[in-house]
C-alpha cells in the first residue's frame, strides 16, 4: 500500500513539472482585412553588403630581365617617294681604275647600203619619197625601207648614187635630198626612147641627217620605169671616211 502511495506521489510531482513549463512562443495571428485594404509595406531586410577587393600588383617588382632581339621583319611597302633633296657635298677622289683591253686597231666603223624598186611610178599633186622594195645591202639597217630614206649614224663622209630607167614619151625629174633641201638633179627629157639615168654625188653627214630620193610633184608628166622582172631603179650609198673626233 505504501509502495502504491508513493507511485502515486511521484507522478504527481511530475505533472506538475509539466504544467509549470511555459508554452512555447507561437507567432501572432494574422489579422483578418479585406481585400480593398492597403497591405503593410514588407518588413526591410538589412543586407549586408561585402567590401570590393582590388588586386594591386606592383609591376616593378615583377619587371624580369630584358629578353633576346627577335628576328628582323619582313620589309613594309613602299612609301610615296618623297622631295629631292639638296646636293651633298663632293666626295673624295676615287683610285685609279685598272688599264682596259687594248682596242682593235683594224676596226673602222662602217655604214652601207644598196637598194632597188621593181614598181614604176608617176608623179601626184605633191612631192613624194621614192620608197625601195629590194634590199641588196642594208649593214646595220641604216636604210629605212619604210621611208626610203637613209640615216646617218656614223658622221663622216659618203658616196650615193641613184639610176633610174626613163618612161617613153614621159618627163624623169628626181632630186636627191639631204634632210629638206634638195641636193642634185637626175632629168630626163620626153623621148620616143627610154634610156638609163645616173647621178651621183658626196656629201658630208652629221648625225641623224637623212638622204633620200624625191620624185618632183605633177606640174609635167613625170614618171620612171620598171617592172616585176628586172630591176631599172637602184639607189646606193656608202661611207668614204668618218669624222675625226
Amino acid at each position: 500500500m505504501e509502495a502504491m502511495l508513493t507511485a502515486y506521489l511521484s507522478l504527481l510531482f511530475l505533472v506538475s513539472l509539466v504544467c509549470c513549463v511555459p508554452p512555447p512562443s507561437r507567432p501572432p495571428s494574422r489579422l483578418c482585412r479585406r481585400c480593398c485594404d492597403q497591405l503593410d509595406p514588407p518588413a526591410t531586410t538589412a543586407h549586408y553588403q561585402m567590401p570590393e577587393v582590388k588586386t594591386v600588383i606592383n609591376m616593378t617588382i615583377l619587371k624580369g630581365d630584358k629578353g633576346d632581339r627577335g628576328d628582323k621583319g619582313t620589309h613594309g611597302k613602299p612609301g610615296l617617294e618623297g622631295p629631292p633633296g639638296q646636293r651633298g657635298p663632293m666626295g673624295p677622289k676615287g683610285s685609279k681604275g685598272q688599264a682596259g683591253a687594248p682596242g682593235d686597231a683594224c676596226k673602222i666603223p662602217q655604214s652601207s647600203f644598196s637598194v632597188g624598186r621593181r614598181k614604176s611610178l608617176h608623179s601626184v599633186d605633191y612631192y613624194q619619197a621614192l620608197i625601195f622594195d629590194t634590199v641588196f645591202v642594208n649593214i646595220y639597217e641604216h636604210f629605212n625601207m619604210f621611208k626610203g630614206k637613209f640615216y646617218c649614224y656614223v658622221p663622216g663622209i659618203y658616196f650615193f648614187n641613184i639610176n633610174i630607167h626613163t618612161w617613153n614619151f614621159k618627163e624623169t625629174y628626181l632630186h636627191l635630198m639631204h634632210n629638206d633641201k634638195e641636193k642634185v638633179i637626175l632629168y630626163a627629157q620626153p623621148s620616143e626612147r627610154s634610156i638609163m639615168q645616173s647621178q651621183s654625188v658626196m656629201l658630208d653627214l652629221a648625225l641623224n641627217d637623212e638622204v633620200w630620193v624625191r620624185l618632183y610633184k605633177r606640174e609635167r608628166e613625170n614618171a620612171i620605169y620598171s617592172d616585176d622582172v628586172d630591176v631599172y631603179i637602184t639607189f646606193n650609198g656608202y661611207l668614204v671616211a668618218p669624222s675625226m673626233q
